[in-house]
């Protein structure tokens, strides 16, 4: 579904990504971690050309986003992210957040697209807030209306930047308990977090970032248990203590 080859981006003198080569697998629930100013967001911003790779091929569902003159746009109907700002539209309920881009972007219906958000309100146990306005929510409850409202474009791909690094500690939980639901479901996934207990019980696999380099890449299991590379082990060793 997702794939990096050789991907180089540079900001200015910084070498954010290093000839990154990842490949995602329809299905696959992957969490990128590492410390901060790892790549691991430029890299995920990369996958929808949110970033343009400096130099690298970036594949999404069969479709070179590199080439010249690639359908990025339709690709990313396709392909929706969270991100860590929740970037709902202040001015508009919870409802009209969920229904505006189904309805401007592809063309859907105004009563397809209410049905499809209600749905997607209640899976994120929000049903009661459809006419709340943003300001009215608490954090956990504006990343949850983002989620819902990036699944009423049914993508393919499910794209999180550290979804829950904005939120209060006791909100935290509440966020990640939907992402967990949506896991157990065939979409793909690609999550950048500080969560550990999340890459534990719902990624499929791991990757661990470092200085715009893939660093080790595995299962939870080899992650926590059995990491092999000394640079992983040092990053463990501080935040499982």
């Amino acid at each position: 579904m997702i794939q990096l080859i050789d991907v180089c981006k540079h900001f200015g003198s910084l070498h954010a990504l290093k000839h990154v080569d990842l490949e995602v697998p329809s299905g696959q629930k992957l969490v990128i971690i590492g410390p901060s100013g790892s790549g691991k967001s430029t890299l995920i911003r990369c996958v929808n050309m949110l970033e343009k790779p400096s130099s690298g091929t970036v594949i999404v569902d069969g479709v070179e986003l590199t080439a010249h003159r690639a359908p990025v746009a339709k690709v990313r109907q396709s392909v929706a992210m969270v991100f860590q700002s929740f970037n709902l539209y202040p001015h508009k309920t919870v409802l009209e957040n969920l229904t505006l881009a189904p309805i401007v972007v592809k063309g859907v219906s105004r009563e397809e697209a209410t049905e499809s958000a209600l749905k997607y309100l209640e899976r994120v146990g929000l049903s009661e807030k459809a006419d709340k306005y943003p300001a009215q929510l608490s954090g956990g409850q504006q990343q949850r209306v983002a989620i819902a409202r990036a699944l009423n474009m049914h993508p393919k791909v499910m794209l999180f930047d550290e979804p829950t690094s904005a939120l209060d500690p006791e909100m935290i939980q509440e966020v990640l308990e939907v992402i967990i639901d949506l896991a157990h479901g065939g979409i793909t996934m690609v999550v950048v977090t500080h969560e550990m207990g999340f890459a534990k019980e719902a990624a499929d696999r791991v990757v661990f970032m470092d200085e715009g380099v893939i660093i080790e890449d595995g299962t939870p299991e080899h992650f926590f248990e059995n990491p092999q590379h000394d640079r992983t082990k040092l990053f463990l060793s501080k935040i499982l203590r």
